[in-house]
């Protein structure tokens, strides 16, 4: 069975958290608790499976907080990861400016590909959209309005990621062998 570690990243109150309940079928969250350090919630998607082997996969999502004080752990929560999605909240400006810093330090510094990476404007009830940014897969979600379109987007990304993955086993047998 093929696992694929995910990382949930974005400035405080971005909506990491209530996504990731969300995207997991986990518990709801009623009032706003920020994540300390990281939350780790262990999943299976019966939409996603191994490309050629038609097995099972299992995902690591990890639902990381958005405080800087936490920055010491991030190379530790970075480390083995398969992908990054980095959440924002389109209506709070100074986030729309941090999304670089996030992208710099989760991805460029982890020398994973665009693809493996997912950008989420996500939306309070009754708020309007962000501009898209041009370097990544930009998804919008709003869960009251559209909670199926993200279930949808983030099924397709969590395929991408675990052929990715396959890809690199299959690579990597193959180095192996010959």
């Amino acid at each position: 069975m093929l696992k694929a570690k995910i990382l949930f990243v974005g400035p405080c109150e971005s909506g990491k958290t209530v996504l990731a309940n969300f995207l997991t079928e986990s518990s709801d969250i009623t009032e706003y608790n920020p994540t300390q350090g990281v939350r780790i919630l262990e999943f299976e998607n019966p939409h996603v499976t191994s490309n050629n082997k038609g097995t099972g996969c299992e995902f690591e999502l990890w639902d990381c907080g958005g405080d800087p004080k936490f920055e010491s752990c991030w190379p530790a929560l970075m480390k083995d990861s398969h992908g990054v999605v980095i959440i924002f909240n389109a209506d709070i400006p100074s986030h729309l400016k941090e999304i670089e810093m996030w992208y710099s330090c989760f991805v460029q510094q982890q020398f994973l590909q665009d693809t493996q990476c997912l950008l989420i404007a996500h939306h309070k009830p009754g708020s309007g959209s962000a501009p898209p940014l041009n370097k990544l897969k930009l998804v919008h979600s709003n869960l009251e309005d559209d909670p199926e379109e993200i279930r949808m987007e983030f099924i397709k990304y969590l395929k991408s990621i675990i052929n990715s993955v396959s890809e690199s086993r299959d690579r990597e047998e193959m180095s192996i062998i010959t």
